[in-house]
């Protein structure tokens, strides 16, 4: 029996509000009957697909980038239904790096096509905890990534200046204007109950997949299926010596500095002792500052469309899932 399908579009998408009847059509065509929706607001997708399980959906396919995926996520796994219904991704946003992490095709009808052949596999999912300035906790979840520091203010620049010349353009022009900015805070992380760092740092990220900011391959070594997260520490450095190791963010060369530290462990926290601001965020959407804890949520999501053998990561290399699983 053919999956009941739910076509979620996020029109503010970089690539989705000019493709909407074509979209619609080639997904029709490829998966059957389908019914569609557009996102109208933020974390409208959150509702949507929240409703879209519980009514009955077998599978939610997202027009839309990283922001939108996480939204699809977090609806799914507060209707309890994370391991029954699948997601599929047409990549149409800025980012979509959690694409790349899964080896989902850059090109609109090669990713309509995978999904229509490719296998459905279960990967982790992040949930994060954090406190408004009013007190009140939060909780939502991601799929790719959260951090804080330098890509906390890389978000904010680019959210403000626009992408008027392409993503990865953006995010490259807004981590060197972040660099600019200085401003380094002073905080504690605990990796499952541990202290792991106490100081400065320029940069936080607790990987699940291997990406941000439209193809910086932050976490090379992350697996979306191992249980556990990859936490990237970028000690205090000054601006010249931070724009220089810049570049090998996008090789995934990182890792060789000796500023650089590496952790894995399912739960992390994080606490502000002073400095600078630490400005946080989850899959290229703003949160706010510190404190924040990550949990691991092992094997919570169903993602459909994948390649067997997968395919490889947009940039030709790195495949952050493990198919033996």
């Amino acid at each position: 029996m053919a999956l009941r399908t739910l076509f979620i579009l996020n029109p503010a998408s970089r690539r989705g509000a000019d493709r909407f009847g074509r979209l619609a059509a080639s997904l029709k065509k490829a998966l059957g009957e389908i019914e569609v929706v557009r996102t109208r607001a933020p974390l409208d997708a959150v509702r949507l697909a929240r409703e879209a399980a519980r009514g009955g959906f077998g599978r939610i396919v997202v027009g839309g980038g990283d922001g939108t995926l996480s939204e699809v996520a977090t609806g799914v796994l507060e209707a309890g239904l994370g391991s029954q219904v699948e997601i599929g991704l047409i990549p149409l946003g800025s980012g979509c790096d959690f694409a790349r992490s899964v080896g989902v095709p850059e090109h609109v009808e090669q990713a309509i096509a995978q999904l229509r052949d490719g296998e459905s596999r279960i990967v982790d999912a992040g949930c994060l905890t954090r406190r408004t300035e009013q007190g009140v906790e939060q909780k939502r979840y991601f799929l790719n990534e959260s951090g804080f520091g330098l890509s906390g203010m890389t978000v904010e620049l680019v959210r403000q200046a626009g992408k008027r010349f392409g993503p990865r353009t953006a995010f490259a022009v807004g981590t060197v204007r972040a660099i600019a900015r200085g401003g380094i805070p002073e905080v504690e992380l605990r990796v499952d109950g541990q202290v792991v760092h106490e100081g400065g740092v320029a940069l936080v990220v607790c990987g699940n997949g291997r990406y941000f900011g439209s193809g910086m391959r932050i976490a090379p070594e992350a697996v979306l299926n191992d249980g556990q997260f990859d936490l990237i520490v970028v000690s205090a450095l000054g601006r010249a010596k931070l724009l220089s190791r810049f570049p090998s963010l996008y090789r995934g060369t990182h890792l060789r500095y000796p500023e650089v530290r590496t952790y894995r462990g399912g739960c992390i926290e994080a606490k502000w002792l002073g400095g600078g601001p630490a400005r946080c965020e989850a899959d290229g959407e703003p949160l706010g500052l510190l404190p924040i804890r990550w949990e691991i949520c092992p094997g919570a999501l169903r993602i459909a469309g994948l390649a067997e053998p997968p395919a490889p990561a947009w940039g030709g290399r790195g495949f952050g899932l493990n198919v033996s699983a």
